[in-house]
């Protein structure tokens, strides 16, 4: 069990790494996890530690109820939203959390992110969904729990397959995003944050834009993951 720890913990250091490698994160405003399911342990980052300072070793290990495994370090303040992920959509293997501006910006107007264009379409299948305000008593009686809880209900409440859809914004707070390892998780919050930006501009170019049709979304979201998919090389 030690090496697949060990592993995992590396992945998840230099997932961590990769945000900061590029630009989503300020100071210590950010986290990602990863899950071994065989071994029934999630790996996360520490909670409020700068990540010039951080290493593999830092990293914390629990169990899906959140019981320390190994370290020292308390975990991300964000662990229980991480946690309800897992328990609810099965097939993803790691989860990111950042503040980054543009997604955060379209969190905090509490808007959906519409489908604009075909870049958002290559990765996302329909518009990225803003979850609700949570309620004070959710927010007294656990906040990061209940924040995970609401993303599910949303996902739940549309009818959105969480693999076809693998970002969410939360109202006034920011963006989750998720993929089948902790590296993708991070690609998903790169390519989240640069159609929240290209979605923002393409409104300030026309006020009144509304989302391509759905055929063309279709295109390309299935030519990347659909049964028949064609994109890039054989392998």
């Amino acid at each position: 069990m030690k090496a697949n720890i060990d592993k995992l913990r590396r992945e998840v250091y230099e997932s961590n790494m990769e945000l900061l490698n590029r630009g989503l994160v300020t100071y210590t405003w950010g986290n990602v996890s990863g899950i071994d399911r065989p071994g029934g342990f999630v790996v996360i980052k520490p909670s409020g530690v700068e990540y010039a300072n951080l290493r593999p070793s830092d990293l914390v290990v629990l169990d899906l109820d959140g019981n320390i495994i190994d370290g020292t370090l308390n975990p991300s303040s964000d662990t229980k939203t991480h946690l309800e992920l897992y328990k609810a959509f099965k097939n993803i293997g790691g989860v990111a959390h950042t503040h980054s501006p543009y997604a955060v910006a379209w969190a905090q107007a509490g808007k959906n992110i519409p489908c604009y264009g075909t870049t958002h379409a290559d990765y996302f299948y329909g518009d990225i969904p803003c979850a609700r305000h949570l309620t004070p008593i959710e927010i007294n009686d656990d906040y990061e729990k209940n924040t995970g809880l609401a993303i599910v209900e949303c996902f739940n409440e549309r009818r959105i397959n969480p693999d076809y859809m693998p970002a969410v914004i939360c109202k006034s707070h920011g963006p989750f995003t998720w993929g089948v390892t902790s590296t993708q998780a991070v690609y998903h919050a790169v390519v989240l944050e640069e159609i929240s930006k290209m979605a923002l501009l393409t409104l300030q170019v026309n006020e009144s834009a509304v989302s391509m049709p759905g055929w063309i979304s279709d295109k390309h979201f299935n030519r990347k993951h659909g049964p028949n998919a064609y994109y890039g090389q054989d392998v």
